[in-house]
C-alpha cells in the first residue's frame, strides 16, 4: 500500500491511543499552520463553487436543500469541501504531517450527513413538528458517532455490538448488523425522498395549463422512487426480500379486499389527473359544496370556497359523482341581478342605458354582452333580470355582483326611475 492510501485510510478510520497521543503532537507542529490555512482555504473556495453554481436566485424561489438559503447552510457546501479537503491532503502529504485534515474529514462528513437529513425531511415534510425533533435527534447522534471515531472509542463499542447476536430462522443477526442496516435504510429513504423532491420541484415550476399532468408525473415518480428505495432499505438491513414474497402475495390479497374504497380513491385521482377532467384552478360544485380546486393529490382533492373554507372530496367522489365545473372550457361565469320597475316605465328607453352601465362596470366582460329582459309582470311592478358576465370567478362573485348592483341602482336614481315598494289595497265596510 502506498503513502498516499494510507494517508487517506487514517484520514477516514478510527484512531487508536498511539495515534491519538501522535496527533496531539503534530497539532502543536508548524505545520499544523500550514493545514489551517489550506483547510480554510478550501472552505472558501467551496462556499465560492457553490455561489457561482447557484447564481442569481430569482424573486420567490424557496431555498433548495443543495444550496440552502446563505450556501453555507445548503448539502453542496459541505460536501464540495469534502472533497477539496481530501484532494488537498493528498498533495500537501509529503510537504507537512496530517494533522488538521486528519480531524476536519469526519467533520465534514459528518456536517454532510445531518445537512441532507435535515433539508431533506424539511423539505418532505415542510409542517410538521416531528421533523424538528428528529433533526436534533440526529444532529446530536451524528457528532456523538465522530466524536467517538476520532477518539478511537468507536472500534470497541463495534466490537461489543458484534457479540450482541441471535436467531432469525436460519440467519444469525448481531446487534451491530441491525442498527447499520437500519442507518443504511434511513439513508437510502432520505436519498429517494431527496431525488423525488427534487423532481418534482423541477417539474412544478412554471407550469400553467400543464400543471395536471405534471403533477400526476410527479406523483407517479415519487411513489416509485419510494417503493426502490424501500426495497434497497429492506436489503440493507438484511431482510431476505425472496422470503417476502409468498408473505407480500398473501398481504396483498387481503389488503386488496379490506383497502377497496383507498385504492379507488388512489386509482381515481390518476384518473383525474390523466383526462385533466378536473384541474387545479377550476371552479367546481361537488356534493352542495362550491370551490376552486387547490390540490389535487393521489387519493383526495382540497376544495376552497370563497369563504376561506376547505372541503376535502376523496377522488372516487369527483369520478362517480356529477360534478360542476364552472370553469372546464371557459373561465367565464354568468351572474344575474333581478330589479323591479314601476308600471308605466319606458322600456326600450331604460334597457339599453342599464346594459351600458353593466358594461362600465370594471369586472364585467362584453363578451358575451350584458343583456337585460323582461322576465316578469309582477303584483308590484315590471320585473327586469339582468345577465352579466365575469372572468374572475376566484375573486369573489359576491363582490362582482355588489358591484354591478349599486351601478343599477345609481342609475335608476339619476334616471329618476322608480322602484317601487309592496302596495296592498284595504278596503273597509261601509257605515253600517
Amino acid at each position: 500500500m502506498t503513502l498516499a492510501s494510507t494517508s487517506t485510510l487514517h484520514a477516514t478510520h478510527p484512531l487508536t491511543a498511539a495515534e491519538l497521543a501522535q496527533l496531539w503532537q503534530q497539532l502543536q507542529q508548524p505545520g499544523a499552520l500550514t493545514e489551517g490555512l489550506v483547510l480554510i482555504a478550501c472552505l472558501g473556495l467551496a462556499w465560492l463553487l457553490a455561489r457561482l453554481w447557484r447564481g442569481q436566485p430569482a424573486p420567490g424561489d424557496l431555498p433548495s436543500i443543495w444550496f440552502g438559503q446563505r450556501i453555507w447552510d445548503g448539502v453542496l457546501f459541505p460536501l464540495l469541501a469534502l472533497v477539496l479537503a481530501l484532494a488537498m491532503r493528498r498533495a500537501l502529504i509529503a510537504e507537512v504531517p496530517s494533522a488538521v485534515f486528519r480531524l476536519a474529514v469526519p467533520v465534514l462528513m459528518s456536517l454532510a450527513l445531518i445537512r441532507l437529513t435535515v433539508k431533506v425531511l424539511g423539505a418532505a415534510f415542510p409542517h410538521s413538528r416531528t421533523v424538528r425533533v428528529v433533526e436534533r435527534t440526529v444532529s446530536w447522534l451524528v457528532w456523538l458517532g465522530t466524536v467517538l471515531w476520532v477518539t478511537g472509542v468507536m472500534p470497541l463499542i463495534l466490537d461489543e455490538l458484534d457479540d450482541i447476536t441471535w436467531h432469525i430462522g436460519a440467519a444469525q443477526v448481531s446487534l451491530r448488523n441491525l442498527i447499520e442496516g437500519t442507518l443504511s435504510a434511513v439513508l437510502v429513504m432520505i436519498l429517494s425522498l431527496s431525488i423525488s423532491s427534487a423532481i418534482e420541484v423541477r417539474l412544478l415550476k412554471g407550469a400553467t395549463d400543464n400543471l395536471s399532468l405534471r403533477k400526476i408525473a410527479a406523483n407517479a415518480i415519487r411513489a416509485l422512487l419510494l417503493t426502490l428505495g424501500f426495497v434497497m432499505a429492506m436489503s440493507a438491513v438484511g431482510i431476505d426480500l425472496t422470503a417476502l414474497s409468498v408473505l407480500g402475495g398473501a398481504v396483498g390479497v387481503g389488503l386488496g379486499f379490506g383497502l377497496q374504497k383507498l385504492a379507488a380513491n388512489y386509482v381515481s385521482g390518476f384518473v383525474i389527473l390523466a383526462e385533466r377532467s378536473l384541474r387545479i384552478g377550476d371552479l367546481v360544485k361537488v356534493d352542495n359544496f362550491e370551490g376552486r380546486i387547490t390540490d389535487i393529490n393521489t387519493r383526495y382533492t382540497v376544495l376552497r370556497s370563497a369563504s376561506g373554507r376547505e372541503s376535502i372530496v376523496p377522488n372516487e367522489l369527483l369520478i362517480t359523482q356529477r360534478v360542476e365545473n364552472a370553469s372546464l372550457a371557459d373561465s367565464k361565469l354568468m351572474l344575474t341581478t333581478v330589479v323591479q320597475v314601476a308600471y308605466g316605465t319606458d322600456l326600450p328607453w331604460l334597457i339599453p342605458q342599464l346594459t351600458q352601465t353593466m358594461v362600465d362596470v370594471s369586472r364585467v366582460v362584453t363578451d358575451p354582452v350584458p343583456a337585460a329582459s323582461l322576465s316578469n309582470f309582477a303584483a308590484d311592478g315590471l320585473e327586469l333580470t339582468l345577465t352579466y358576465w365575469i372572468a374572475d370567478p376566484e375573486n369573489g362573485q359576491m363582490a362582482a355582483r355588489s358591484e354591478v348592483n349599486l351601478a343599477i341602482l345609481a342609475k335608476l336614481n339619476a334616471l329618476g326611475v322608480e322602484i317601487p315598494y309592496p302596495q296592498r289595497v284595504l278596503r273597509s265596510p261601509g257605515p253600517a
